[in-house]
């Protein structure tokens, strides 16, 4: 009895997982701007596409299975030894070409409108932050406003922004789930990310790449407001806020937590992470602060060589 309802109890709770798992706010599929609302809607369309192939998929084998099936009462036309069909081979050589261009004409066309602002809002010129990574922080510049906040931000409603992601140390992933999908933030490189808030509220934004035991915490906040609040809030951090030194950016390149900061000055006037990849690791070394191994504390010293069952050391 068991054995036959157990395939039951499996899909059962493949389907518990899936509804309860966690995901009692689909925000991906809620988005709040431009950018978020075009995935969702290549999201979408790629899930209806195919569970329409599975649902013919699912027809013709119930079809098959019924009509053909060995003690059928109407053998007149099984025909055992037939074999090659150009017409089949034709079809299901066509039908595979044709779902795959399908979904690839919508999947690319809509990953290179992501490469710009969004089209609705594309005469507004876009606001553009630097958005620095740091184990487990991220440090925002505004260029143009001559500010510098950390772990979060402070954006203009109804008007694109334009990152521009770089890392001091690991490779990590900037997300904001309700304004549009992750991007990777590389020390060294520089990526460019377009987003958009349609409405005022506060967003949750995260590194969603594993790099270390603070990966968890390496979170912060996207404040969308009114473009006059805006204005007054960048005008107020340049005129009271303190000024970033040196010293204090330094701390900042040590792994670890830290809570938010507002800067009336920004660090890219000693250091481009996208152009100096060895900043973070120099300054570490020049503290004498040893870096955590991202595998865990318990782990081997990340700048120690390892050595051998002889003793002998090696380094990576």
């Amino acid at each position: 009895m068991f054995k036959r309802l157990r395939p039951f109890f499996a899909l059962g709770l493949m389907l518990s997982v899936f509804f309860l798992g966690g995901c009692s706010n689909y925000i991906v599929l809620d988005p709040k701007g431009p950018v978020g609302a075009q995935q969702k809607d290549l999201i979408l369309y790629s899930i209806g596409f195919m569970a329409l192939i599975l649902l013919v998929v699912y027809i013709l084998f119930t079809v098959i299975v019924i009509k053909y099936r060995e003690n059928r009462k109407d053998m007149s036309n099984w025909e055992p030894e037939q074999e090659g069909s150009k017409k089949l081979e034709i079809l299901w050589t066509a039908i595979p070409i044709l779902i795959t261009i399908a979904l690839a004409i919508p999947t690319i066309k809509t990953i290179y409108d992501l490469e710009k602002p969004p089209q609705a809002s594309a005469h507004k010129e876009p606001i553009v932050i630097t958005a620095t990574a740091v184990d487990w922080k991220w440090i925002f510049s505004y260029p143009e406003q001559g500010i510098e906040t950390v772990n979060y931000i402070n954006i203009p409603e109804d008007r694109p922004v334009e990152f521009k992601l770089t890392s001091a140390d690991s490779m990590s992933s900037f997300w904001v789930p309700e304004l549009g999908g992750q991007k990777y933030a590389m020390p060294g490189m520089e990526t460019t990310l377009y987003l958009q808030a349609d409405h005022k509220g506060k967003f949750a934004g995260r590194n969603s790449n594993f790099n270390g035991e603070g990966f968890t915490h390496q979170i912060f906040d996207v404040n969308s407001v009114s473009q006059s609040d805006f204005d007054k809030w960048a005008k107020d951090t340049k005129s009271k806020a303190p000024e970033l030194s040196k010293k204090q950016y330094d701390q900042l390149m040590l792994q670890g937590e830290a809570k938010k900061m507002t800067f009336s000055s920004t660090h890219l006037k000693w250091v481009d992470h996208a152009k100096d990849r060895d900043y973070a690791v120099k300054t570490r070394e020049r503290l004498g602060v040893v870096p955590q191994n991202p595998h865990g504390s318990k782990a081997k010293d990340a700048n120690k060589p390892e050595q051998d069952s002889h003793g002998e050391s090696h380094s990576h």
